[in-house]
Formats: C-alpha cells, structure tokens, sequence
C-alpha cells in the first residue's frame, strides 16, 4: 500500500477517535459554570451577530488579507534568515525556501476550503475543535494562542535590534540599549491600536506592507540584474549542493517560521469581507508571493558574496548586501526596511493572537470575560489585552529566540491536523458543512499536506520540540481541568 493510502486509511480511525461534535449542540460547561456560546445567528459578507446582540465587524477586505499574510511572512525570511540559510545549506537555501513554500501551499489550500465553511475568528482551532472534537481543538487553539504570543515577541525585539542598528549606521550614540524599551513602546501601541479597531490596523497593515513591497521589489531587481551582468561583471555560481542534500531539509525546517502568516489569515477569518471569495486568494497568494520573493533574495545575497562569505554575516546579511549594491545609503534603506518587516509581522501576530483568544473564551475553553466585544470600537478589547499583556512580559526577557521555533513546531501540529480535519469531514459529510471553494486534487493534496507538516518536525532541533510538547500536554491538562466537560458544536 502507497504511503498517502496508507495515511487516507488511518483518517478513518482519526474519525472514530475523534470526539463527535457536529451532529450536537453546544452542551457541558466548565469549572466556572460557563457553556460555550451559541454559534452566530446571522454570517453575511459584512457581519457575524451573535445571539447576545454582539457584532463582530467584517472589516478586513482581500488587500487587507493578503496584507496580513504577506507582512507577517515576509519579516523573518527576507531580513533575519538568508545568512543563517546560506551557512546551512548554500546555495540550496533557494531550493529549502522552495520546499517551505511548497508545504505552506498544501496547507493553504485545505485551510482555504475550511475557512469558506467556517468563516469564524479562530482559524485552525475554530476547524480542528468543530471536525475532530474539543479536546484536538483545546491542544492546537491553546498552542496556537501561546505560539503567537511568542513569535509576537520575537518579532518586536527583532524590530528593537533593527532600531538599534540604525541608530549605530547613522552614528548617533545613545548611553543605553534601545531594544528592549522600543519593542515594548510598539508592543503597547500596536494593541491599543488593535484595540481601536482592526480597520485602522488594517489599513495600517496596507500602507506598511506595500512600502516593504516596493523597496524590496526594487533592490531585488537591481540584485537580479547585477547578478547577471547587467551593472556588474556578473558572477559565476557555486556549486549547488555545495553542504550536501541533507542540509537542504534540515535548512527548510529552520526557515519555515517564515511561512506562518498565512494562517494569520484564517485566524481573522470572522473579519474577513466576502470570505468565499477574499479567504481563498488571500491565503494562496500570500504564499505565491512571498516565497518568490524569498528564493529570489537567496538568490540576490549569494550572488553579493557567496554563501560563505554570506553565513559569516548572520542575522545582518542583507544589510551587507545592500552596502555592497547601493553603499550606506542602501545600508540605511534595507535597515529602515527590516524595521517595517518587523513592525509589520508584529501587527499581524498580535491581532491573530487576541482572536484566538476571542475564540477559545466563546467556546468556554477560557473565562468568557475574554470575549467581550467593546461596544464603540467592535473589537475584542480584553482578548487584545490578554494577547499584548503576555507579549511585553516576553518582549522585556528580550530571549524569545528559542521560543519563536517553539512557535513553528506548533503552528506545524496545526497545519497538519487542519489537513486532517478537512479529510475528517469530507469523510463524515455533515449537513452543515458547504464550503464555496473546495480542494483541487483531494483527498492528495490534504494528506500530502498532513504528511509534510509533520515530517518536518523531525528535523527541528530537539529542544524546540521538547518544549512544543511540554506546551501541547500544558493545553491539554488545562482542558481537563477547566473545560473537560464541554462539547462544541459543528452545526454553522
């Protein structure tokens, strides 16, 4: 038997493993006395009412969405990992670039159907609490809240380093270190800004992403060109394989943090305008796009200095790179986009965070306290603050490196049971379950999905998957001891 039949027969044992939750009401409460609120009474393109009078807006549209998956992508890979990449693996960091690529595509397009059927705030969780049960739902929406947290953190004290580094190239001294104390003044405002309403974090989001966008698409191109002898003498590549073939995954495991955010998308999908259409095109072309970009940069920064040279570097290489293209004003320019990379990944991470908060708190998963909407603003005021409270906590330590892997490992179980979910229910065929786009290629491209997400695990180091397993028991204890006699509903 192939190993995807293999997998496909094991999807029927996930169906009676898992708990039953679509054919039945929202039943139990938890330690508190809380039963999980009722699903929406009305979904429209521009609304979803609870039947508590709450509304939550739709105010996000596909620029917006593809805005939230791109800013939040493109930080990580474009300005912290090419050095790192090209040490590892050499010039076949392109091709590790290209294989993250290629798994955060199988995953998108299952999720993409999800989102279509249940376009709720929640993402994953929301899909894997109502396909496979409360108790995968509780591990991945715990995990995936955490996760975010962390990679949040990351992002901001990434956006200090930045800071500091451009005070460094512009000479102005400074008699302490700013990056700490920067990332929590944008950690604070970032989360009141969220809180005043995901329109103007959105339209934020805009403005920034598509700056990064051009700056990156110009320098790119003038790398591109150089490379091949357009301003320059052009250069000789290297040998592909020159660290060997094995580098090459292990190198696709280190970089895929790149590729979370077009989950962020799902996550917002409760505020997501015309989600069968907008769901879809945003989660698969923010992927499309960005790894273009992330093969192309890999590409661009080898050609500068050779994968050796480029490894030496670090975390800074594309700063170096873009001195020896443009001098110091390309120094500056790559600095200042680094700095916009990384606000903007923040931005994204910390709205995701608060709705799965949102979500888990509705589902009595956490206390309802944290699903209360603030009536001027349409926002989830308190989730916000449980996301940006722990977040400032994370970003003081200033070492959230570790943790930030910790976030990949459990956005992968993520990725590879929300594939599983999709097979769970394609299986089962509950009446409520009518997405406006499904799959191309089921039942292969979902368990290739599964498959791959999981399989990279394995080649993550051992600490960060330790720790995402400590994490994932956590959640589930948690569940047991507070909500372990709740059962959701998959009728939407």
């Amino acid at each position: 038997m192939s190993p995807a039949g293999g997998f496909i027969r094991q999807v029927g044992i996930f169906c009676h493993m898992a708990e039953q939750p679509v054919d039945v009401d929202p039943a139990g409460e938890n330690i508190a006395g809380e039963a999980p609120a009722e699903e929406p009474e009305a979904v429209t393109d521009d609304t979803v009412v609870h039947d508590d009078n709450v509304e939550l807006e739709r105010t996000i549209g596909l620029v917006g969405g593809l805005a939230i998956g791109i800013g939040t992508m493109i930080g990580a890979g474009i300005f912290v990992f090419p050095g790192l990449a090209a040490a590892n693996a050499g010039l076949a960091a392109t091709l590790s670039f290209a294989i993250g690529g290629l798994i955060a595509l199988l995953v998108a397009l299952p999720t993409s159907e999800l989102a279509t059927a249940m376009p709720r705030s929640g993402g994953g969780y929301y899909f894997i609490s109502r396909g496979m049960g409360t108790a995968y739902g509780a591990i991945v929406g715990l995990g995936l809240w955490l996760g975010l947290m962390f990679a949040s953190a990351f992002y901001l004290v990434g956006l200090g380093h930045y800071a500091s580094a451009v005070f460094a190239e512009l000479n102005i001294g400074l008699p302490f270190s700013p990056v700490i104390g920067i990332g929590l003044l944008f950690g604070v405002a970032l989360t009141a800004l969220s809180i005043g309403g995901t329109e103007n974090t959105a339209k934020l989001q805009n403005v920034v992403v598509g700056v990064l966008l051009v700056v990156l698409t110009g320098f790119l191109s003038y790398g591109v060109l150089d490379a091949v002898g357009v301003f320059g003498g052009g250069t000789v590549p290297e040998q592909f394989f020159s660290r060997g073939y094995f580098r090459v995954l292990t190198t696709a495991a280190l970089v895929f943090t790149s590729y979370l955010g077009f989950a962020q998308v799902a996550t917002v999908a409760g505020e997501i305008k015309q989600p069968s259409r907008n769901l879809p095109l945003a989660m698969v072309g923010s992927v499309l796009i960005v790894t273009v970009f992330y093969v192309v940069t890999i590409f661009v920064a080898t050609s500068a200095f050779g994968a050796e040279r480029l490894g030496e570097f670090g975390e800074t290489a594309m700063v170096e790179v873009a001195r020896d293209f443009l001098g110091l004003p390309g120094a500056v320019a790559i600095l200042g986009a680094g700095l916009l990379a990384t606000f903007s990944s923040a931005n994204a991470s910390i709205l995701s965070a608060s709705r799965a908060v949102y979500a888990l708190s509705r589902d009595a998963l956490l206390p309802r306290k944290a699903s209360e909407v603030n009536l001027r603003y349409g926002t989830p005021h308190v989730a916000l603050l449980s996301a940006g409270g722990p977040i400032l906590v994370l970003v003081a330590t200033g070492r959230v490196e570790l943790l930030a892997e910790v976030a990949s490992f459990l956005h992968l179980i993520m990725y590879g049971l929300m594939c599983i979910a999709l097979l769970v229910l394609r299986r089962r065929n509950p009446e409520w379950y009518s997405p406006s786009y499904r799959v191309p290629g089921y039942p292969l491209v979902p368990v290739m999905g599964a498959l791959a997400s999981f399989g990279l695990i394995v080649f993550m180091q051992p600490a960060s998957i330790g720790i995402g397993v400590v994490v994932m028991l956590a959640s589930y204890l948690w569940y047991r001891y507070y909500a372990g006699d709740v059962t959701l509903k998959g009728d939407i």
